[in-house]
């Protein structure tokens, strides 16, 4: 099996986005060692606050927080970082060439039941001369990351990762402390008939979004005539792993139940890399009214919805938003 380093620069990957992506991963061995010693870790819980999201946060989550954005503004490879758990971007290195966004810890609230979590991360190249305190170097379309990736604590950690020449998988062997490369090229199954949502919240979903699930959930007597079976870990970083190693289709969509947050999802650090990570695969990543890369953000933490996975099956479910 292959170490990280000399696999990406065989796929053309700078030195320098090289020491990035190290040194994110080295923050991610750390989270990883915590969220395994669980309660012996005494970080298990919630804190008395919330995050700019009003969401309340896990220990963890802070933990996981300051453990990403302490190694990599002392790294100096980033101008600026943009987290969930920070209301506002942080300045970093104004001569680096990076900017990094990412949610330290996706699904958090599986920590106290000790299911799955995973670190989600996006990276772009940081506008020529832009001031690292501005906001607006983050403003950039999905399509123009030029790394994105997730590392998923689970049973074994697992790294997904894409520098834009496919997605590779790749295990943390825990002996010596590499990644190593277990998955040359995932690649996402067109067809399938599994699928991944909400269900509570489906009083709330657009009547568009209502018909297709019906008709998912009619199974072989229904106008789709086969069965479909739904799974949902409530971490997208767990579902998306499970649509790259055996397809299927995960939405988080519109929905009215919050009329001031129709969209569950975050775009820069949570849709945007993910969608790059699946199109990368073979799948395709859509809103339900765009492609997910194309969209051109307007504030750091805004929220989207989300199709994607399998090709045909997210392309019978957009056929339902015409």
């Amino acid at each position: 099996m292959r170490r990280l380093p000399p696999v990406l620069i065989e796929d053309g990957c700078s030195r320098e986005l090289l020491s990035l992506i190290r040194t994110i991963l080295a923050a991610c061995k750390e989270i990883s060692f915590r969220v395994g010693q669980g309660a012996l870790s005494g970080v298990l819980g919630s804190t008395l606050d919330e995050n700019i999201q009003g969401e309340t946060q896990k220990k963890l989550d802070v933990l996981s927080n300051q453990l990403l954005k302490d190694i990599l503004l002392e790294s100096g490879y980033v101008k600026a970082i943009a987290s969930e758990e920070e209301d506002y971007t942080v300045a970093g290195n104004p001569d680096a060439d990076y900017i990094v966004a990412f949610d330290p810890l996706d699904g958090s609230s599986n920590t106290d039941i000790n299911s799955l979590v995973g670190t989600i991360f996006s990276i772009m190249v940081a506008p020529k001369d832009s001031d690292p305190a501005d906001p607006a170097i983050f403003m950039q379309p999905g399509h123009q990351q030029v790394a994105a990736g997730y590392v998923l604590y689970g049973p074994c950690t697992t790294l997904a990762l894409t520098i834009g020449k496919g997605t590779r998988i790749f295990t943390l062997d825990k002996t010596h402390g590499s990644f190593l490369l277990t998955e040359e090229f995932a690649r996402i199954p067109e067809e399938t008939q599994e699928y991944a949502i909400n269900a509570s919240n489906q009083r709330h979903w657009q009547p568009a979004m209502q018909s297709y699930i019906n008709d998912l959930q009619a199974g072989s007597t229904g106008p789709r005539a086969k069965n479909f079976n739904m799974r949902w870990i409530a971490a997208m970083v767990g579902d998306v792993h499970r649509v790259l190693c055996r397809g299927g289709l995960f939405t988080y969509p519109t929905d009215t139940k919050n009329p001031e947050k129709p969209y569950k999802l975050r775009l820069l650090y949570e849709a945007n890399p993910m969608a790059m990570l699946v199109e990368q695969a073979g799948g395709v990543a859509h809103t339900g009214e765009e492609r997910i890369m194309d969209i051109e953000p307007d504030a750091i933490h805004q929220r989207v919805a989300v199709i994607l996975g399998s090709k045909s099956e997210v392309e019978t479910c957009l056929s339902y938003h015409n």
